[in-house]
């Protein structure tokens, strides 16, 4: 819960190096001051050169001083990228993170981690689940993420980038557990529905990596097939449900097209039937337009 993001300390890049400019110039000054700088150097310049008369104790401090304020500033200037963040540690300690672009400085006294905070996208290799008949599923994902809060991604986990391909198995394993692939001899919701699937796989992604700082836009199944040791099988089956309904379906239109020439032969009087010629009627009429409507569909 402490773990949260904050603006790091640090300064624009031109100020390090005007810094690092004075401070050359100023220890530069110094050397000519005691005369320690050579005519050689200080003729194409113009200047004169003094007596050398040694270097003292509080030149020496100065130099040192001077030198120590140059190394700070120029070892602290780095290059910020567009869609990159620095995540800032002092002994272990969160500082703060940096997301300016440009030049910049930052105490070099700090551990820098860079981290990516663009959009990004990740497609999983084919993971393996069931469904709620238990029949093993292979399925590959899609996941639009980024992140958001670089201290818990960086901090809060190990790899943050592990931690995501984890979720996404296990949140796979829990979506696709609770609907069948396919749905044979009833009309119910499956698998096969991939926006209502993806919806609750995003929901559940979304509430389990928020935690660690990252962030997901989108989680959607791009492929849901059947294990290779059961695809033979369920393809069977797949085949038998779809000719039974065929067959059910023929079998409708065909007893619905004899209770309608039936009842119109005898509603118009065209003929009188008594129970047993209805029956033998009914019979005939169902064999020949079962035959008909069979011969048809087969062509």
């Amino acid at each position: 819960p402490r773990l949260s993001e904050r603006p790091g300390p640090a300064l624009p890049g031109w100020a390090a190096l005007l810094t690092g400019a004075v401070g050359t110039l100023a220890g530069l000054a110094t050397l000519w001051w005691c005369g320690a700088l050579p005519a050689t150097v200080l003729g194409p310049i113009g200047m004169g050169s003094r007596p050398y008369d040694g270097i003292g104790v509080g030149a020496w401090a100065l130099l040192a001083f001077l030198v120590t304020v140059v190394l700070f500033a120029l070892g602290g200037l780095g290059r910020g990228r567009v869609g990159h963040a620095w995540v800032l540690t002092l002994f272990g300690d969160y500082r703060g993170s940096v997301r300016r672009t440009g030049l910049v400085w930052v105490s070099p006294l700090l551990l820098r981690r860079r981290v990516d905070v663009r959009l990004r996208h990740w497609r999983s290799e084919p993971l393996p689940s069931v469904d709620s008949n238990g029949t093993a599923l292979r399925v590959v994902v899609l996941v639009v993420w980024r992140t958001k809060d670089t201290v818990r991604a960086t901090l809060g986990v190990a790899d943050h980038e592990e931690y995501l391909r984890r979720q996404v198995e296990a949140a796979t394993a829990r979506v696709l557990s609770q609907l069948p692939a396919d749905a044979f001899d009833e009309d119910t919701h499956t698998l096969r529905n991939a926006e209502a699937v993806g919806d609750a796989l995003t929901r559940m992604l979304k509430a389990d990596c928020e935690p660690v700082g990252i962030e997901v836009y989108s989680a959607q199944p791009t492929g849901i097939e059947y294990a290779p040791e059961v695809a033979a099988a369920m393809q069977r089956r797949r085949i038998a449900a779809i000719d039974a309904k065929h067959r059910d379906s023929v079998l409708t239109s065909v007893v619905d097209a004899v209770d309608d020439t039936v009842h119109r032969l005898t509603s118009r009087g065209i003929v009188e039937l008594d129970d047993y010629e209805r029956k033998a009627l009914v019979k005939d009429l169902t064999v020949a337009f079962y035959t008909g409507r069979s011969g048809t569909d087969g062509a």
